[in-house]
């Protein structure tokens, strides 16, 4: 008997057993989900805190380039208190006064420091020669004012004065748009102005670098007049001047921009690139020498997840993986717990079967002995005969068992079952036998059942028959007549004339009686002068149709 308290865990366990992938599968997704949302979180609070940062950044970065602007505002106007106050600056004094305010020229992220007399187009001439008269015979303004111009603008000092510099001397700025747009507001308002993106002189041949100046009126009080003398300035590239601001910050992993006025590609200043992912971008405008700038700040990330995010994701995996892992071992021991069980009951209905099945053929062997005990005591003549006879008849059921033994009693070849039977008659005379038929198997009762009737008649024919004398000969064929039977034909020739005999004995009763009852078809048996013809079918019927009985049968 199987244990039962195995029996009713395994039932409980059934539900692990009818889906031994899913549930495990099912544990996976379930601990996936998990850190998902583990994750989702992680990066929701990430994304907060670095909208609060890149916000804390932006007015850091917007606070450091308005200063530098105020810092350089405060230089221009130093160099304007000193134009206001002096009729006429040589260019000695402003390159001292310069070298004092800038040192080598690029404090505070500009190219330097000059100064631009605001002239009548009328007399534009007169500043030449003037120049030109204080030694610097080179001087010339270009391009001239065009028709109705009423001023021009020319640089006549720049410092440092070196090459790039120089290049820019002469210069009429109030000829170029951004430029004049700048100086008119400066000379309307008073007050510093910037102008807008534009490309320096000190870079013609390079595109496209931009830049932008930053103008500071010279006003002149006479009386109840202002009168605008001319411009101090600083020219500045516009990378540089993010470079220089960024010193003042420490935001290293933001990308900035700058453009002027809107955000477009035509109006992009200056930029500071950086490695990485794009991220949260802001932005804010702010006031650059009374012109309108737009600040563009974007957080930079290195990957798509943030560094906790990522170790939550690698650990999240291999706790899901682990998960998974127990949850196939547990379904893999409810599976095994189960096959075992079925192992089990198969065991015990194969015990049960095999029990049935050895106590209906020994039931079947006894009641065949029993018969061919009776019947054999009827025809023999003393209990020498009787005892003989019945021995050699046992032998031949023990024949046929044997060939079913070799084969576990699934089955019995024909041709193995009348060489069985024949043996004996052949052994060194196979002349005088001839078996030929088609491979056939038989199933273990009929194997027995011809087996009978072979003996029956190979005996007579040995003892009256074509094997009772040297020329006699026993032909034994057979074939398929159909899917599920095959006919047998038994033939002797060669030996004595035969005649019927007068009375049945044992071996026709056998032959005509019990071996057609099991067989379940009809035996032709012919007593021909030229010898004994039997024919018989045998049923031929696949391996299932005489397995293991079962119960009832």
């Amino acid at each position: 008997m199987i244990d039962q308290s195995l029996f009713d865990r395994v039932e409980r366990q059934a539900w692990f057993y009818r889906y031994p992938r899913g549930w495990p599968f099912l544990l996976f997704l379930l601990a996936s989900i998990t850190t998902a949302v583990s994750v989702m979180a992680i990066e929701h609070a990430d994304r907060q805190t670095r909208a609060v940062e890149l916000d804390r950044n932006l007015t850091e970065i917007s606070s450091a380039l308005q200063r530098r602007v105020t810092e350089n505002i405060a230089v221009l106007r130093a160099a304007s208190a000193l134009f206001a106050t002096q009729d006429s600056v040589s260019e000695e004094q402003f390159r001292e006064f310069a070298a004092d305010l800038q040192h080598e020229g690029n404090l505070y992220g500009s190219l330097g420091m000059g100064w631009a007399p605001l002239v009548r187009a009328d007399r534009l001439a007169y500043l030449e020669l003037e120049i030109v008269n204080q030694g610097r015979s080179s001087f010339f303004v270009t391009p001239r004012p065009d028709f109705g111009d009423p001023y021009a603008v020319p640089i006549v000092y720049l410092e440092p004065g070196g090459a790039q510099n120089r290049r820019a001397l002469g210069y009429n700025m109030y000829a170029e748009p951004t430029r004049r747009a700048a100086m008119d507001q400066a000379m309307k308002t008073g007050k510093p102005v910037a102008s807008g993106k534009l490309r320096l002189i000190q870079d013609v041949g390079r595109p496209n670098v931009a830049g932008f100046l930053i103008y500071m009126p010279v006003v002149v009080i006479k009386g109840q007049s202002r009168i605008v003398k001319g411009f101090v300035y600083a020219p500045f590239r516009a990378d540089d001047f993010i470079r220089s601001a960024g010193e003042l910050f420490r935001a290293d992993r933001l990308e900035v921009k700058i453009y002027d006025e809107t955000v477009a590609s035509e109006n992009l200043l200056a930029q500071r690139p950086v490695d990485g992912l794009i991220g949260r971008t802001a932005e804010r405008r702010i006031d650059v020498g009374n012109h309108s700038w737009v600040v563009q700040v974007s957080d930079k990330k290195t990957g798509m997840l943030s560094a906790i995010s990522r170790i939550t994701l690698f650990f999240g995996a291999v706790a899901s993986l682990m998960v998974m892992a127990i949850g196939r071992l547990i379904t893999r021991r409810a599976a095994e717990d189960r096959l075992m069980l079925e192992r089990l009951s198969r065991e015990a209905s194969i015990r049960n079967s095999l029990t049935r099945e050895l106590n209906h053929r020994v039931k079947n062997t006894l009641a065949n002995v029993l018969s061919i005990a009776a019947l054999t005591r009827r025809g023999s003549r003393d209990i020498d005969d009787f005892t003989d006879r019945l021995t050699s008849r046992i032998r031949a059921l023990s024949a046929t068992h044997d060939l079913l033994s070799q084969t576990d009693w699934t089955n019995a070849a024909l041709r193995d079952v009348v060489v069985s039977e024949l043996a004996p008659y052949m052994e060194g005379h196979e002349e005088f036998v001839t078996i030929d038929g088609p491979e056939i198997k038989l199933a273990p009762n009929d194997a027995m059942s011809l087996g009978l009737a072979l003996h029956e008649m190979a005996t007579n024919a040995a003892k009256y028959g074509a094997l009772s004398v040297e020329d006699g000969r026993v032909s034994v064929t057979w074939q398929r007549t159909g899917a599920d039977l095959a006919s047998i034909h038994w033939r002797e020739s060669g030996g004595p004339t035969v005649t019927e005999p007068s009375k049945r004995g044992f071996g026709r009763d056998l032959i005509e009686k019990i071996v057609a009852h099991e067989l379940r078809g009809k035996v032709e048996l012919q007593f021909l002068p030229g010898g004994v013809e039997c024919r018989l079918n045998v049923p031929v019927r696949v391996l299932r149709e005489f397995a293991l009985r079962g119960g009832g049968q």
